[in-house]
């Protein structure tokens, strides 16, 4: 019989995976494209939860951050189709399941419910995007903060500069919830 630890450490590791497709996932039609800016998405933060974290985190990594006196500076963009950062939507009550990428050439792609839609960034939200990915605190965040013990909570998978981190957001990270803010901002209302 498998420990809840473990069991809630696979289906974190299948949640990862699956972000983690070739192919994107979504739908086989053609995207629809459109520039409109963001529009505030109703799943933004879930409201917190009156339980405890769970102590069954693992333990974060010696610091890689730079020293607290450095801004953020925009993370280098190496040519248009690389993928700045996926984010994985998914849990709740209504089980939402949403997807949203930034890609090198300021577009962001998001996919809900089957439907893919590709919009433009303008150059101030790229470089917004940008500098929030380049911000030195997002190298502390662990890798996994979830909440065991809570029900119908989202749960982000974000995948940026060579790793992934799953949250509920039940723990305090101001980087990661500013820029789990900032995509959500580029998703469906629902």
């Amino acid at each position: 019989m498998l420990s809840r630890h473990t069991a809630m450490m696979c289906a974190a590791a299948v949640l990862a995976l699956a972000g983690c497709s070739a192919g994107g996932g979504g739908s086989s039609a053609e995207p629809s494209r459109t520039t409109a800016s963001p529009t505030a998405a109703s799943t933004a933060a879930p409201a917190p939860s009156s339980v405890a974290p769970s102590t069954d985190a693992p333990t974060p990594s010696p610091s890689r951050s730079a020293p607290a006196s450095a801004s953020p500076s925009p993370v280098p963009v190496t040519g248009p189709e690389q993928k700045l950062v996926t984010m994985t939507v998914s849990g709740g009550f209504a089980g939402v399941n949403q997807k949203v990428v930034l890609r090198g050439d300021g577009t962001v792609r998001t996919i809900d419910r089957g439907r893919t839609t590709v919009r433009r960034t303008t150059a101030a939200q790229f470089r917004k995007l940008r500098t929030l990915l380049g911000d030195p605190a997002l190298a502390d965040v662990p890798a996994f903060t979830m909440n065991s013990g809570a029900a119908d909570m989202f749960q982000y998978a974000l995948q940026y500069d060579g790793r992934t981190v799953m949250t509920d957001r039940s723990s305090d990270e101001p980087a990661l919830d500013r820029l789990i803010d900032a995509l959500t901002e580029w998703l469906p209302a629902h």
